[in-house]
């Protein structure tokens, strides 16, 4: 959580072979981000280790405006995905680089760019994920981390790691929901036209048969039951309206979100009950039974095991920013 107010300045380091769609997720979330008067929340700004162009992905290089020098100043450093340090060793002057980045500062990567992370052993013994192509080849040449690769991103506190491509739209909105809170990370969402909130913990999108057209999806239940999150919400109603068997619906469910109907329920409350508790005054009682809890003691065993928070800390936490 940032307390002071003051610019929160991230620096992405773009390396060779960056893909440009991950290089342009950080400015493009964090760059919307901003209070009621329209005064920007972060300073973002995009260096290479020389401040030379960098060779990328595509057909085309990048100019930037910045050398590595700026990385000493950074609140929070990102690493766009890159091939730098997938299949050899990092190189000297990217290590040195990242070696001028003061102890704290908030540490990112975006799918390849873990590889980056780890070969400096910044993920030993933590948590992390990568796109899920990589995943059981960054364990294997990095036994030390602690590789999940089937999620969407891990927030670890002071080093975060996505999967590829839009998952790194995922953990930046996380990242400004954390810092900010969701009416702002919803705003940025609103601004950008992506969906707000996709929990880290998410199924990434592996090989699976393309669905056929005429198949039935899970996608009316669950609309449905986002308008009912007050009320109890049975499996049996919620197969009961996509047109399914309780056991259908729970395969279908989980192929299509990544989680059982009932966990994705208690995620949905609780980022309802997350909302409330931001926006409005209503007391702790009030704010469960509408998120659907019903009692203030189930809302917080759910807040503290999502959030490792209790509503009233949460409350607090977010008021005073």
């Amino acid at each position: 959580m940032c307390q002071d107010r003051a610019m929160h300045r991230i620096v992405v380091l773009a390396l060779d072979e960056v893909i440009p769609f991950e290089l342009g997720i950080p400015a493009r979330i964090f760059g919307t981000a901003t209070d009621e008067d329209g005064t920007p929340f972060y300073e973002i700004v995009t260096c290479t280790v020389d401040g030379r162009p960098v060779h990328t992905q595509a057909d085309f290089a990048i100019t930037v405006a910045h050398d590595a020098r700026v990385l000493a100043g950074a609140d929070t450093v990102v690493i766009p995905s890159t091939t730098v340090g997938v299949h050899g060793e990092l190189p000297d002057e990217v290590a040195a680089a990242l070696a001028t980045v003061r102890p704290g500062t908030r540490l990112v990567s975006i799918c390849l760019g873990a590889y980056v992370l780890a070969s400096l052993g910044l993920l030993d013994g933590r948590p992390a994920t990568t796109h899920w192509m990589h995943a059981e080849h960054l364990r294997e040449k990095f036994p030390r981390v602690l590789v999940r690769p089937d999620v969407l991103f891990v927030d670890d506190g002071d080093v975060l790691t996505s999967a590829g491509a839009a998952a790194g739209v995922d953990l930046c909105l996380h990242m400004v929901r954390r810092d900010h809170g969701s009416a702002v990370a919803n705003l940025v969402a609103r601004r950008c036209v992506v969906p707000p909130w996709r929990d880290g913990g998410q199924a990434q999108y592996v090989e699976r048969a393309v669905r056929e057209p005429a198949e039935a999806s899970t996608a009316a239940a669950r609309a449905w039951a986002l308008t009912r999150l007050d009320e109890p919400v049975g499996l049996d109603e919620l197969a009961s309206k996509a047109g399914m068997s309780r056991r259908t619906f729970t395969r279908r469910f989980r192929d299509e979100v990544g989680v059982s109907p009932g966990q994705w329920l208690i995620r949905q409350r609780v980022e309802l009950a997350r909302d409330l508790l931001e926006t409005t005054e209503l007391a702790t009682e009030a704010v469960a039974r509408r998120a659907g809890f019903g009692t203030a003691a189930a809302m917080r065993h759910h807040l503290r095991a999502a959030l490792g928070t209790s509503p009233m800390t949460y409350r607090r936490t977010f008021r005073a920013s």
